[in-house]
């Protein structure tokens, strides 16, 4: 194991996550997460979310922990999804976790949801296909928050047009911005 993530807020703040040795496998820092956070507080309790690219599942786990009505992980690789399962399961066994790649999954049918995560694996470049999979798939619910998070080297991302970017951060390496759907 490569280390421990901590939840930042809620019923199960202070809980530690087991980060796996996994190449890519970068966990939001927690200064980005508490930031992101606390612009999402209201808008939290009683959501659905989605978290793309989870990796460690920090931010859909600090959703639920915060009050998000459901919470819906993907991640591609399957030994990522086998651990992710076995903590989740000692604490926050409604958590639905999937084996699935973003791309192919964005495919289904769809259902909506009020928050979206997406915090893909560096120099990857998966936040431009998966953007606009998102807006025409309907997936978003009116007003969808989205979380993109990206290397700083990039700058701001190339969105969708009725996407917004109403609050953005650069912490390190790390930027985020926080995006409405109008």
């Amino acid at each position: 194991m490569k280390g421990k993530i901590r939840i930042i807020g809620g019923q199960w703040r202070g809980r530690k996550l087991q980060v796996p040795e996994k190449p890519g496998l970068r966990p939001t820092p927690n200064r980005v997460r508490e930031t992101l956070f606390n612009w999402l507080a209201m808008d939290l309790p009683g959501s659905r979310c989605l978290d793309l690219f989870a990796g460690t599942g920090a931010l859909g786990i600090e959703a639920a922990s915060r009050g998000a009505k459901q919470v819906l992980l993907v991640e591609k690789e399957r030994d990522v999804v086998q651990g992710l399962k076995q903590q989740v399961a000692t604490f926050a066994p409604d958590i639905e976790i999937l084996c699935a790649d973003v791309l192919q999954f964005l495919k289904r049918t769809p259902e909506t949801f009020d928050i979206i995560f997406l915090a893909p694996p560096y120099g990857h470049d998966l936040l431009r296909p998966t953007c606009p999979l998102l807006e025409e798939g309907g997936w978003l619910s009116p007003h969808a928050l989205i979380y993109l998070e990206t290397e700083r080297r990039f700058g701001e991302p190339s969105l969708p047009a009725t996407w917004q970017v109403i609050r953005r951060q650069k912490v390190g390496q790390v930027a985020g911005f926080l995006v409405v759907r109008e």
